[in-house]
């Protein structure tokens, strides 16, 4: 194929395609051409700086790789629109989607309008976020971003708090997007899980968290069967946060004994050895004696579970690739926009989450046995 379809175009031919053989046809077909001249990146990769191609070849890559057009693609007019609307969930700014579009393409379209076009997905947010969810979840993960926010004529901070569960068939979804000023109590993730619950969620086996003030109590009170587990990776890295380079490795070695512990009573002998130990860090391990409430639920899972509730990378991941997209904006105009980037990356990522996580099955086996009457297949 000599020349890039149009999106009237790509919709026709992907409407044409009737078994696997014909989509791997097309999707070859379309990957061909750029080959040659492109070379993914690593998704781990974060500090390398973006460049304006990077975003647009991504866009074309993406096309080529998902046979599903983009939500967003109903509510734009034309071509031209959907092509600033892609761009703009890629990360690039207005001003450089304005230039690049006179430039490439010989249309002209200022900032304002820019912005006018991706307004239009408004309406799917609201729906996106007012969905129905699945009736259980065995994993949930919270976790927040913290953005700048122009609010009354000041900037100001806060936090968008984002849920993403794992079904019982391994897949992905992030729940909604809720934006704050980061002094969260209980009653505000009261009205986060009332939410949740009243789009269908009946049950949740495992919450993980990051410290999410006034979160254990919420959760409770709504999903009383869910066992609240903080997430140990960020425990670890809130301890050794300010611990002199020279000891980090050999602290983090006897650190490791509490949470690989087999059994509660083992991780509290470990962390009062470890207490023993390094005396003079005794002030940076009271943070598991404080919260070991919420620790002590890791030793009751079997290792397949631990993998999944260690850490909360499988959000982390989500939010490495938001800030990528965001990075560009230093102070959003209202809270609106800041959702409306947010859902328009998520929704982009979310295309690509074709397969279940890493190590499901094992963890659903243990799961399936720990929470017999709670597996609704």
């Amino acid at each position: 194929m000599n020349k890039v379809l149009s999106h009237t175009e790509y919709q026709e031919r992907v409407n044409s395609i009737r078994t696997p053989e014909d989509a791997a046809a097309f999707a070859q077909e379309l990957l061909a051409p750029m080959l040659a001249g492109m070379r993914e990146e690593p998704e781990e990769i974060e500090d390398e700086e973006e460049t304006e191609e990077r975003p647009i070849r991504a866009a074309f890559r993406k096309k080529s790789r998902d046979i599903v057009p983009s939500p967003w693609m109903d509510v734009v007019a034309n071509d031209n629109e959907a092509m600033v609307v892609d761009l703009y969930s890629k990360g690039m700014t207005t001003r450089d989607i304005s230039n690049y579009m006179k430039a490439r393409h010989g249309v002209e379209i200022a900032q304002p309008s820019v912005s006018a076009i991706t307004d239009k997905v408004y309406p799917l947010v609201k729906e996106w976020q007012s969905r129905s969810l699945s009736s259980s979840y065995p994993i949930v993960y919270f976790d927040g971003l913290h953005f700048k926010v122009r609010e009354s004529g000041k900037i100001v901070p806060k936090v968008a708090y984002i849920a993403m569960g794992i079904s019982q068939y391994g897949q992905k979804e992030v729940f909604g997007i809720w934006v704050s000023d980061g002094g969260e109590s209980a009653k505000f993730w009261m009205g986060v899980m009332t939410e949740i619950k009243n789009r269908g969620v009946e049950d949740i086996f495992i919450a993980c968290v990051d410290g999410l003030k006034g979160f254990p109590e919420a959760i409770k009170a709504i999903f009383p069967l869910a066992d609240v587990q903080v997430c140990v990776a960020h425990q670890i890295r809130h301890t050794t946060m300010f611990l002199p380079h020279k000891d980090r490795k050999r602290f983090c070695e006897d650190l490791k004994a509490v949470y690989t512990a087999p059994t509660e009573e083992a991780g509290r002998d470990a962390l009062k050895n470890v207490m023993d130990l390094w005396p003079q860090y005794k002030s940076y391990l009271r943070s598991w004696e404080i919260r070991w409430a919420e620790i002590a639920p890791f030793f009751g899972y079997p290792q397949p579970i631990r993998r999944m509730i260690y850490t909360t990378n499988a959000i982390e991941n989500l939010n490495r690739q938001f800030r990528k997209v965001t990075k560009t904006t230093g102070v959003f105009p209202h809270d609106e926009s800041l959702i409306k980037l947010l859902w328009l990356a998520q929704t982009d990522i979310a295309q690509r989450w074709t397969f279940v996580v890493r190590g499901w099955g094992d963890a659903m086996a243990q799961l399936s046995i720990l929470f017999p009457d709670r597996i609704t297949f």
